[in-house]
């Protein structure tokens, strides 16, 4: 298996899903806490990225597995059967992959608090069982908000509470404010999987997965993919006019043109290989301004 295979395997170019809310996460306990717990945290960003890295893994194995389609997706599309992968090979990556990150995420605990435990425990939950069992999250209506909530959101508070723990205080009021500032990651997170799944509608109807768009409909699904970027520019002003977010953060509203300019190819086809990289070109764009005026807004401040 050379890297590129492997880059593939474990969706590489989407990591930008874990790993910008991560440093969203780090980034606001700066500017809101004016702290960062660098040990545990880098032992966190390791065993977070190695979950990722399982939890893609584990979704094509599965897909492999369960394939109805066995002549044209198993053999021809699905990674493992394309590239005429090692099932061995696969089973010792899965193993390695999850336990490594389970014994960095239980040192982590043990050094932060019992609240990443079980954070960290409802994020596992999540990404077994996006692929596993006979109705696979990923498979089912709810694929979108479960992808969403678990890395643009989880990611995140893990993040800001390790970061944060010895003056974090549990309440409604920071679970909405944090729910606020994650809310763009949340939306754009989930749309990477809605644009997935309109794409590959007619593949998954044919292998029995009957995701949110096989009930709706790819214009609908259209609609709130739209939607779903309008809604996270709206957050973004809602937050400074909370004063929950700096002003600099307005600047952010600058990008719509930019990022209505990359949506274009994806809004007329909805075709994998070739426009799917529009929402994570979106994301990666969205994501990454959001972090650096943020961080200017902390230099400010």
């Amino acid at each position: 298996m050379n890297f590129k295979i492997f880059a593939e395997l474990i969706e590489l170019k989407a990591k930008a899903a874990s790993v910008f809310p991560f440093f969203l996460g780090l980034t606001y306990s700066l500017y809101h806490y004016y702290t960062a717990n660098i040990f545990p945290l880098s032992l966190y960003f390791v065993a977070m990225f190695m979950f990722s890295c399982f939890v893609d893994i584990w979704d094509n194995y599965n897909d492999y597995h369960n394939a109805v389609d066995t002549d044209n997706y198993q053999k021809n599309t699905n990674i493992i059967g394309r590239e005429n992968l090692s099932i061995g090979l696969i089973r010792g990556l899965l193993v390695f992959f999850f336990f490594a990150s389970l014994g960095l995420g239980l040192i982590v605990a043990s050094m932060t608090g019992w609240a990443v435990f079980w954070l960290g425990l409802i994020c596992y939950f999540v990404g077994i069982f996006y692929a596993a069992g006979p109705k696979p999250l990923s498979s089912l209506p709810i694929g979108e908000a479960a992808s969403g909530l678990t890395m643009g959101y989880l990611i995140f508070l893990i993040c800001l509470y390790i970061n944060a723990h010895a003056s974090f205080v549990w309440s409604s009021a920071t679970i909405l404010t944090t729910l606020l500032i994650a809310l763009p990651n949340i939306l754009l997170i989930a749309n990477l999987m809605l644009a997935n799944n309109t794409c590959d509608l007619e593949e998954d109807e044919a292998n029995h997965r009957y995701t949110i768009v096989h009930y709706i409909g790819k214009k609908a699904a259209l609609f709130w993919w739209r939607l779903a970027i309008y809604i996270s520019f709206i957050s973004v002003l809602l937050a400074v006019i909370l004063k929950v977010l700096p002003l600099t953060m307005l600047a952010i509203l600058l990008i719509f043109p930019v990022i209505w300019k990359v949506a274009q190819p994806y809004l007329k086809r909805q075709v994998k290989r070739e426009t799917f990289v529009c929402s994570v070109k979106i994301l990666m764009i969205f994501q990454l301004l959001q972090i650096l005026l943020l961080f200017v807004g902390l230099i400010l401040k």
